[in-house]
């Protein structure tokens, strides 16, 4: 049986910014599959979902939003990083594949290995889920060092997060590095001393680590964590355990080198602004 004819496929760099005209269709969001993006996504009254799987990652939690959506029979799926391009649902719609399905999506004919666009015809066919989700443990905002004349050190599961105030800090974001369509962005207003981010699994053309060379750009020290060594979406974890893979011109002339442990380098960070005139100011190099 064919849908019904209004029931649209759209597109969206994320599922916290996806437009109001998602409501009652199916959604593709540049957003990694974890709960946080499936959070957003169960807010939106949608038939399906597809997310980007990020790499999988440690503790699977790039996709583990899949089965936080079968929680509430929200059909949901993953595309494949290294098949199309995080924070691009135009991308995933064009070249996705499918890497992971929940139950919900499983029921309606997805399956792993269609292409995105099959897997979203397919949610097409089911109902609108419009229920409260449930509360999750991420999108959260930390201070985890503040001591006077050094830059604070905070933890942010999102990089929208950001604040004004934030400038010349030390961040830690929960967030993949990719630039939303493959585009520079305003996600990182403020003039922050350094930020991190997940790599995502990297993916296709590297999209998952494109903002690491734009921020060169404003000579911001910036680097991402292996998806494998901490959790993308938990920036307290990322800041903790996670393994630098890749890291911008701008960090790597401070020291920082691919193996090292973030905190190691935040570490650095924080002793070059203690000698430095007024230490918590942006940095000079």
């Amino acid at each position: 049986m064919s849908p019904p004819v209004e029931v649209a496929i759209v597109t969206a760099n994320s599922s916290a910014t996806a437009p109001e005209s998602c409501r009652n269709n199916v959604l593709i969001s540049g957003s990694y599959g974890g709960e946080y993006n499936a959070f957003h996504a169960a807010r939106r009254a949608l038939r399906g979902v597809v997310l980007n799987d990020a790499g999988v990652g440690k503790d699977g939690a790039g996709i583990s939003g899949l089965a936080y959506l079968d929680r509430i029979g929200l059909p949901a799926a993953t595309a494949d990083a290294w098949t199309c391009h995080i924070g691009d649902g135009d991308d995933m719609l064009a070249h996705g594949i499918i890497s992971f399905v929940n139950r919900s999506a499983a029921r309606l004919g997805c399956a792993v290995g269609q292409s995105v666009r099959d897997c979203a015809e397919a949610m097409r066919h089911g109902e609108v889920v419009d229920v409260p989700p449930p509360e999750i443990a991420g999108g959260k905002r930390y201070v985890m060092r503040d001591v006077p004349g050094e830059p604070r050190v905070i933890c942010l599961d999102a990089a929208p997060l950001l604040e004004p105030g934030d400038a010349g800090a030390i961040v830690i974001t929960g967030s993949h590095a990719a630039l939303f369509r493959g585009r520079p962005d305003d996600v990182v207003k403020p003039d922050v001393r350094a930020i991190f981010f997940s790599d995502a699994g990297v993916g296709r053309d590297q999209a998952g680590i494109k903002r690491l060379a734009l921020l060169d750009e404003r000579r911001i020290p910036a680097g991402a964590a292996s998806a494998d060594s901490a959790p993308i979406g938990y920036a307290r974890p990322i800041y903790e355990d996670g393994i630098l893979s890749h890291v911008n011109a701008t960090a790597a002339g401070l020291g920082a080198r691919p193996g090292m442990r973030i905190k190691h380098f935040v570490d650095r960070l924080l002793e070059i602004a203690r000698q430095a005139p007024g230490g918590a100011g942006p940095p000079d190099a």
